[in-house]
């Protein structure tokens, strides 16, 4: 019987191994994805050091992938009411099972809060099959919402990988006005793919504080016009140098997306008075921070305001974004590196170490 290669995670702090699953077996209107290519990020080093609630040990990672659809059981149709062919280049969106039927869903009019959400290659065990990218297979359940890539290249499409529709709906959230000064704090994925879209979404000029080199040469190729590297002043240094860039004022809008809780306050500060901050790097606990109600927020009039994950109408309107190769351009010039499944480890060090700008799961490698 034909078997899939899969790296799983078997808990937290535990290595990645390498195991052999069965085909999937299809369910009606489901389908089976032949991984090209899935992506490593930060998310992932959080499952591995049991950063995240409610994960089901053991694990396929890989919330983000894209590659060839072999295998259609029923139908599948794309959101314009198009069937899915075997040998369509497709993606998918992780988030899987909103049910449009509870409260956050109706009324609140936010589906990433609904309790029923589950997602690949987090909240999806082995026990639920191939539900992973870092696999030669994925299953693609039921209710999957899937979109062609047509011709976009894989490699465009993984260098934006889950940051495209994170840093979109923070972009979103932070309503850019045309003419403002944006500063993005992080220059990781989702902080790069922040700066591309702010400068679709109207800014004049787009500030980055980040690390290290070679992410921040990233952030200036995707548009930044300013970078700073944070490890080499502190914090009073760092708001002089957004007040220099700002006509003293601060920053118009800050979105923070570095992932450390200092920082949010940090974006406070650095935002002018009656400024908007957008809060999506907390994606998990890393602890309390002190802050100054009166001086940090109230007195200075802020707008914050917190933006979790994201939704199928932010990964629909970033791949169509992605289809025109001239805006597409700042994800296609990041540089990535390639790991097989043999490598997962070594991807996730690289990535929790910085040392490179985006790491992808190649399944196909030897």
């Amino acid at each position: 019987m034909p078997t899939v290669r899969a790296a799983v995670m078997p808990g937290g702090g535990k290595p990645i191994e390498v195991r052999e699953f069965p085909e999937p077996a299809l369910e009606a209107d489901s389908g089976v994805l032949d991984v090209h290519l899935s992506e490593v990020c930060g998310t992932d080093v959080h499952l591995r050091d049991s950063r995240l609630s409610g994960v089901p040990y053991p694990i396929i990672p890989g919330h983000v992938s894209a590659g060839v659809l072999s295998k259609v059981r029923g139908t599948l149709l794309d959101v314009n009411g198009r069937p899915l062919r075997e040998g369509d280049r497709i993606t998918f969106l992780d988030v899987h099972g909103t049910c449009n039927a509870c409260w956050h869903c109706l009324v609140a009019k936010a589906s990433t809060r609904c309790p029923k959400r589950k997602v690949y290659g987090i909240t999806f065990g082995v026990r639920d099959g191939l539900t992973g990218g870092w696999a030669q297979q994925l299953y693609l359940k039921p209710g999957t919402r899937c979109i062609r890539l047509d011709d976009l290249p894989y490699e465009t499409y993984m260098a934006a990988g889950c940051s495209l529709p994170t840093a979109l709906h923070a972009v979103d959230r932070a309503r850019v006005a045309l003419g403002e000064t944006v500063l993005v704090l992080g220059s990781g994925p989702v902080g790069l793919s922040a700066v591309v879209f702010a400068r679709m979404a109207g800014a004049l000029s787009v500030l980055c504080i980040g690390n290290p080199a070679a992410r921040l040469d990233a952030a200036r190729q995707a548009g930044a016009g300013a970078t700073l590297d944070f490890m080499e002043c502190d914090e009073p240094a760092r708001h002089e140098w957004v007040r220099q860039h700002t006509q003293g004022r601060g920053a118009d809008v800050t979105i923070e997306a570095t992932g450390a809780p200092a920082a949010v306050v940090q974006a406070m500060r650095f935002t002018r008075d009656a400024g908007r901050v957008v809060v999506v790097g907390q994606y998990t606990d890393h602890g309390d921070v002190p802050f100054n109600p009166h001086g940090d927020l109230n007195r200075k009039h802020l707008d914050v305001r917190g933006c979790w994950g994201s939704d199928f109408s932010h990964f629909y309107r970033g791949v169509e974004i992605l289809k025109d190769a001239q805006r597409a351009q700042p994800w296609a010039a990041m540089r990535m590196q390639r790991f097989g499944l043999d490598q997962t480890n070594e991807a996730l060090a690289a990535v929790e170490s910085r040392a490179v700008v985006k790491a992808l799961i190649d399944p196909r490698m030897g």
